[in-house]
């Protein structure tokens, strides 16, 4: 049995621990507000742009030249890998990096034993895992979430697209973590590009007397590359409202399990103080007894 002095050196770093947990789950949901805020804000904007280049591109007449639709054979892969920069979120980062490895032995084993796999990492969790494990990753733009913005999301974004219109890449997917609820965060596996084609479910009677201006090649050229920004920028939003919601789970059980664990330490420092009083009564008695005969 511990020592009273040690049972009671638990409990204080214990409580201490909890202390901890209970802030952070407090600082956890301040910024999910925030970041849950900013995702339900920018989800209508970016399936609203989407339709209206659905419309577009479904109507079209003229040629239009799409650099980000062209299907080449993948011989050169790139998987942007979504994670947090800081631990102390549940499997929230772990989750994200079984998906990559299982994307990458189940649909890329080729090109990665070919060399041909590059892993943007979004993110320090993800850098550090996979650069520990000897693959291919581009750490240029790692710490994004200290200080997330389109302007610079954008710029990860442009470089992807110009990487893959030079024929760098011939694939880009991304990896995240989709913002469902504070206990609910779902991995999400996206092709970014090539753009994947979608059916026009509207109805094509309605769109007869459509009149665009300017020109429907002129739309395109300018919707597509921002549409696609925003597309990226969406999925940094989701991670970041997914982590923060994570981390607010995690804290919360952390501060349930130490409260449990500081009801089992004081009922064991209780015992012990028992146990340790009713020796020395004993030992007074022996000896009152001893003095007595």
């Amino acid at each position: 049995m511990p020592s009273l002095k040690e049972v009671r050196n638990r409990i204080v770093s214990v409580n201490s621990t909890q202390q901890i947990t209970k802030a952070m789950k407090m600082v956890a949901a301040a910024k999910l507000r925030r970041a849950q805020d900013a995702i339900t804000q920018l989800r209508p904007y970016s399936q609203k742009l989407s339709g209206i280049i659905s419309n577009v591109s479904s109507q079209s007449d003229e040629g239009f030249d799409n650099p980000f639709a062209e299907q080449r054979q993948v011989n050169n892969v790139l998987i942007v890998v979504i994670t947090s920069d800081r631990g102390l979120c549940g499997a929230f980062n772990t989750n994200i990096c079984k998906a990559v490895n299982n994307l990458l032995t189940e649909s890329y084993a080729t090109q990665l034993a070919a060399g041909n796999v590059t892993l943007l990492a979004v993110g320090k969790k993800g850098n550090d895992y996979f650069t520990k494990r000897g693959l291919n990753v581009d750490a240029r733009f790692v710490t994004q979430f200290s200080d997330l913005s389109f302007d610079k999301v954008k710029l990860i974004a442009e470089e992807v697209m110009t990487g893959f219109s030079a024929g760098k890449f011939d694939k880009v997917e991304l990896v995240f973590n989709e913002f469902r609820n504070v206990a609910l965060q779902i991995i999400r596996t996206e092709q970014f590009l090539p753009i994947v084609a979608t059916e026009n479910t509207n109805d094509s009677k309605a769109e007869v007397n459509s009149i665009f201006e300017p020109s429907k090649v002129e739309i395109l050229s300018e919707l597509l590359p921002k549409s696609l920004k925003i597309q990226f920028y969406k999925s940094l939003l989701e991670s970041n409202a997914s982590e923060h919601g994570a981390r607010m789970s995690a804290m919360d059980k952390a501060t349930e399990n130490a409260g449990e664990l500081l009801k089992a330490l004081k009922l064991s420092y209780n015992r012990s103080r028992q146990a340790a009083i009713t020796n020395e009564i004993l030992e007074i008695v022996g000896g009152a007894e001893a003095l007595a005969k």
